[in-house]
């Protein structure tokens, strides 16, 4: 497939993304790295009452916020939920069904959901699912950050 050439200009910007909680909900933290041009910039955070789904996303997000200017992004994470939200179009049949999954369900954090869906019309984005605790060097690094984030709070 052939790139418009509005997006030629775009840095591409590698991003591996992770976040958790314990227990689950409870204190929990993100963490992220960011990968151009031979730089790398790590990043964390903590909420002391959070969900493990929340924070996988706040990572995503805060990531994409500290991009300067619109990227071309390939963002790596091992939350199914994060990717197959985008690959598999689910936030546009939540945004049709006015935030409500199959079954009437409510879809859970819609606040960051549509953080998300800002960010991403902003960038250009490949959301690319990686297996979690598996060896990935950037999602490990990504893991340990957030587990320090929520240790160093804990203190």
């Amino acid at each position: 497939m052939q790139e418009p050439t509005a997006h030629a200009h775009l840095k591409t910007v590698e991003i591996y993304t992770d976040g958790g909680c314990v227990p689950n909900p409870g204190p929990g933290g993100w963490g992220a790295v960011l990968l151009y041009n031979g730089k790398k910039k790590e990043m964390s955070g903590y909420e002391p009452d959070t969900t493990n789904n929340r924070m996988e996303l706040m990572a995503a997000i805060k990531a994409m916020e500290a991009l300067k200017s619109p990227c071309r992004v390939k963002l790596h994470s091992d939350s199914a939920l994060l990717i197959n939200a985008f690959t598999q179009n689910w936030v546009a049949g939540w945004q049709r069904k006015n935030w409500m999954k199959a079954g009437n369900e409510p879809v859970k954090n819609p606040d960051l959901w549509k953080r998300l869906i800002e960010l991403s019309q902003r960038h250009r984005i490949e959301w690319i699912k990686v297996k979690g605790h598996a060896g990935v060097q950037y999602n490990e690094r990504c893991d340990q950050l957030a587990t320090a984030a929520i240790q160093q709070a804990g203190r």
